[in-house]
């Protein structure tokens, strides 16, 4: 918000088309000023995560540019998104990386100085910043690639080693097609100006800038040379700077066996980034599972809060697809391999405050899961800690990192969850309620689900804002899931009467409510939608809903026997 000043009241945005010069500037410069502030709070992890998100929805055809004409009020509502806001903050950390740091700051300096006390479009942005002095890139050209199409590159490496050369090309990231989709003829006619940056294995320290390589693909193909010997590996987006993902068509197999041999070669980031690239690319159908999969059993030797996080992130989507088909004797080897893979690094973890941030966030991280995925050891501590609160009651003892665990595991019983709901009608703190109220919508108890569901709309004892919050929680255990779509279906009209259509809230409803895998599924949301006509059939979250369920079907299709197998 306090950037806000800058980006927002200095200078704002001329229509509502390029909200992302608001909203995605002042995203970015929340980032980057704590992380210069602050260096110890490592919010670059946070960021990257929200990178991962963003680049999650963008590279589904029901996205849009973050420069795209906008009429309506829904449309204008719709705006304020992940693409706006972890997008544009996003291009805006790659330009920055790419150009060096100085020459972008200069840039914004200019921009703010040129546009102060008056409104800017996208192009005046890409003006100022090409007027500063120091580097060659039509920045203009460039940026507008960014900002005006759909989507964002798949970066594909061919690496040849007796020639010497990399081969690049590129095209749209884009996981899924709907049937009588124009997607896949925009698929072959996008085009970005993609700023690379790489190292290779003959030269790989992070801190040498003679080793990290930069180079501008702006064509659909492109090729490297190299004078390097004995060169084994290339890594392409350097810290994940970049928004693009990377396949490495015939040289994965050595960057799987870097990992496996010593794994600090790369940096924390750009192990995450290979973690979710790879699993992205399952998703497209580019990669069997099993080599994504096969990646991650380095993680055995892992203890970095970024890749753990990605990875547990990864296991957890698969685990939710095949829990909710009924597989549990899969879900439970999903559980099993989550184990194997991070037992020992959950062992260590303490239930305490100790230690340094990115301890604490990776014990968080670690803890939250174990209890999530029923460790044994886990359950215990949490059970323990809640009985102590119940008498006590006081949350001061309580580790505060791991207190939504305390609550969320204490809670899943009659008794657990009857106190949490009195202490949160007595309680005046609103962030600890807040984590009160996650832990009562985690219930896997129908009345209890539809007692708070009721009373949330009902603006209640539960206010009513809480209930998006409610029903995003309720809808990722097997319980709730089903119950929450039937609600959203009873109580549509209360609930567009409550949250206007096209408004954040709304979107989180109808995105976190029909998680759903099956085509049978499929047809009933479609069909829920297409009956609403005017009232929501249109919303861009709705094709976004549909397109997940499509994808969450085409996963299952490709990749449960070879799930099975692996397992």
């Amino acid at each position: 918000e306090l950037a806000h000043q800058w980006f927002g009241n200095l200078v704002t945005m001329e229509w509502w088309n390029d909200l992302w010069l608001n909203e995605g500037f002042a995203t970015f410069m929340e980032f980057l000023s704590l992380e210069k502030i602050y260096p110890e709070l490592q919010v670059a992890d946070r960021f990257l995560q929200r990178r991962f998100l963003a680049m999650d929805k963008d590279s589904l055809n029901s996205s849009h540019p973050l420069s795209t004409p906008v009429e309506t009020a829904e449309q204008i509502e719709e705006m304020f998104d992940t693409v706006s806001y972890d997008k544009g903050a996003s291009i805006l950390l790659m330009l920055k990386d790419f150009l060096s740091e100085d020459t972008f700051q200069q840039g914004i300096m200019r921009y703010l100085m040129d546009h102060k006390f008056g409104s800017a479009k996208n192009e005046d942005l890409w003006n100022s910043i090409a007027k500063i002095k120091g580097h060659d890139v039509d920045v203009k050209e460039m940026m507008k690639t960014w900002t005006l199409q759909t989507g964002f590159p798949l970066v594909t490496v061919k690496l040849d080693k007796a020639a010497k050369k990399i081969y690049i090309s590129q095209e749209r990231f884009l996981k899924t097609v709907m049937p009588q989709d124009p997607a896949s003829s925009t698929n072959s006619s996008s085009l970005w100006h993609i700023p690379l940056t790489y190292i290779t294995s003959s030269c790989s320290n992070y801190k040498d800038s003679n080793c990290i390589k930069k180079w501008l693909l702006k064509e659909k193909t492109g090729t490297i040379d190299f004078t390097e010997l004995d060169v084994t590996w290339v890594k392409f987006n350097l810290n994940t700077s970049g928004y693009y993902v990377v396949y490495y068509e015939n040289c994965s197999e050595e960057l799987i066996q870097l990992l496996q041999k010593n794994h600090t070669v790369l940096s924390d980031h750009d192990r995450a980034s290979l973690i979710n690239n790879a699993f992205g690319l399952v998703s497209l159908g580019r990669i069997p599972l099993g080599e994504a999969l096969h990646l991650t059993k380095y993680l055995k030797n892992e203890v970095c809060t970024a890749p753990v996080t990605e990875a547990l992130g990864q296991f957890n989507y698969i685990y939710n697809l095949v829990q909710r088909r009924g597989l549990l004797d899969l879900a439970g080897r999903m559980k099993k391999n989550v184990f194997d893979l991070f037992g020992k690094l959950i062992d260590k973890q303490t239930w305490s405050d100790n230690g340094s941030f990115s301890e604490r966030q990776l014990r968080s991280t670690l803890l939250s899961a174990a209890c999530n995925y029923d460790y044994n050891e886990c359950i215990q501590n949490a059970t323990l800690l809640f009985n102590n609160w119940t008498k006590l009651q006081s949350t001061d003892f309580l580790p505060t990192d791991l207190i939504s665990t305390v609550f969320m595991i204490g809670s899943r019983t009659s008794e657990g969850w009857d106190f949490s709901l009195k202490v949160y009608t007595h309680l005046q703190l609103d962030s600890e309620k807040h984590k009160i109220l996650m832990a009562l919508a985690n219930t896997e108890n129908v009345k209890q689900l539809v007692w708070l569901l009721q009373n949330s709309l009902s603006n209640n004892i539960i206010k009513a804002h809480e209930l998006p919050y409610i029903l995003d929680i309720a809808s990722k255990n097997v319980v709730g899931y089903l119950h929450t779509w039937d609600f959203v279906k009873e109580k549509w009209d209360p609930l567009v009467k409550k949250f206007h259509l096209g408004s954040s809230a709304l979107q989180k409803i109808i995105t976190e409510t029909t998680q759903f895998s099956t085509k049978m599924h499929l047809l009933e949301v479609q069909t829920f939608f297409d009956s609403l006509k005017d009232q929501g059939s249109q919303l861009q979250s709705v094709q976004e809903s549909l397109e997940l369920i499509h994808l969450n079907i085409q996963w299952m299709d490709r990749n449960l026997n070879n799930l099975k197998t692996w397992l």
